[in-house]
């Protein structure tokens, strides 16, 4: 049995900030955590840095210049490996809209890689979106939910859909979230035209996620407050949010924090093969992508396509904008929201108890960053990767 030992001046466990603290890990799951001195002397020390636990990121479509949309399970890994790289330890791959034959292929063709936890599942954007609010996906796929299809599906992944998103307005839709609660799939409302009334009666039947709140939906209204104030006003909701910059002003990103609490928000990145790349033409399933100043968008209809984010920026956002502003918390409050929002709380949300913290028992992914929150080492099932600055 290999074990080391990690200092470092912060470590992040328990909801607390030890200041200095310590992790020991036996193989791959952490065996002690705690404050000051470690029990041993620590085989690696990290003077004045911090240790959190590896990023979730529960909304992700590829990076690194690969996609997971196209089902090629070589893809993937590139694109995992891409984004560990930098502080992301467990990923869902997010699939678009796509047609019926091609839906099934793609879950088949991904199927062993969730089994063998090399993704935590596959999200389904989609193809059950409202046509008012495709943002970037192709109209010509997009359709009504129906229980046969749906059954197909989940018969053909067996287990491996951690999550779906679809628009509660359309017809058979409250019916399709009962089918894929009853099946212990995440149910996201997004892509949405949906009115107040339905969206609440879509988290009634069993929808806890509001898919990149405010982004592909309508819009609140004073008279008709639709579906954000609906998946905001309920504690059962999971908010994703992304929070690189772009789809949301990132007031409104600390706005909604301090609301609704870290322990509902997730960051996302929804980051598309461009993530990490330069600007250029990308693909996003079938659609055309053009990449100008890092901002994605699709080419014919100028709608914003993902991102190209990675979490350790969202990560840096979120702990140096919650501590700016009227309302700002300080610097160690600030720091346990952006790890509730990168970790424990999507790992809640998917239902992963063995992730997400640093705790006795859990899975050793932990990322240490220095004093401006940059990635300067990952480990993930108790094994190091490279430094970032590396690749």
């Amino acid at each position: 049995m290999s074990s080391i030992v990690i200092s470092a001046a912060r470590v992040v466990a328990d909801g607390t900030v030890h200041s200095p603290g310590w992790i020991e890990i036996h193989d791959e799951r952490i065996a002690g955590v705690g404050a000051g001195l470690p029990p041993r002397r620590a085989d690696h020390e990290f003077g004045s840095h911090t240790v959190v636990p590896g990023f979730i990121d529960m909304h992700v479509h590829g990076g690194g210049g690969y996609s997971y949309t196209d089902g090629v399970a070589d893809e993937i890994r590139h694109g995992l490996e891409f984004h560990r790289r930098h502080g992301t330890t467990t990923s869902v791959a997010s699939l678009v809209s796509s047609g019926p034959e091609f839906l099934l292929a793609q879950i088949d063709a991904l199927h062993d890689l969730v089994v063998r936890d090399e993704i935590a599942g596959l999200h389904l954007e989609g193809p059950w979106l409202s046509h008012h609010r495709c943002g970037a996906h192709d109209p010509d796929t997009l359709r009504d939910p129906d229980p046969a299809e749906i059954a197909r599906v989940l018969d053909a992944a067996r287990g491996t859909i951690s999550m779906v998103t679809l628009a509660p307005e359309l017809p058979g839709a409250l019916d399709a979230v009962e089918q894929f609660a009853a099946a212990d799939v995440l149910v996201g409302v997004g892509h949405t035209d949906a009115g107040h009334a339905q969206v609440k009666a879509a988290i009634e039947r069993g929808a806890r996620v509001a898919t990149h709140l405010f982004n592909a939906m309508r819009p609140l209204h004073h008279r008709e407050p639709g579906p954000i104030l609906a998946l905001l006003e309920d504690p059962r909701v999971t908010i994703e949010i992304v929070g690189d910059g772009v789809h949301v002003h990132p007031d409104l990103v600390s706005y909604v924090t301090r609301t609704a609490g870290p322990g509902r928000v997730a960051l996302v990145t929804d980051a598309m093969a461009a993530a990490g790349m330069t600007d250029g033409s990308y693909q996003l399933g079938v659609l055309d992508v053009d990449v100008t100043d890092s901002v994605a968008r699709v080419r014919d209809t100028g709608a914003i396509a993902g991102s190209t984010a990675t979490m350790d920026v969202l990560f840096e956002r979120s702990a140096t904008r919650l501590t700016e502003g009227r309302g700002g918390l300080g610097a160690e409050a600030a720091l346990l929201a952006a790890v509730a929002m990168t970790a424990s709380t999507p790992a809640r949300a998917l239902g992963r108890t063995d992730i997400g913290e640093l705790a006795v028992g859990k899975r050793a992914d932990l990322v240490v960053v220095d004093d401006g929150y940059r990635v300067e080492r990952v480990l993930t099932r108790g094994d190091w990767l490279d430094r970032l600055h590396t690749i």
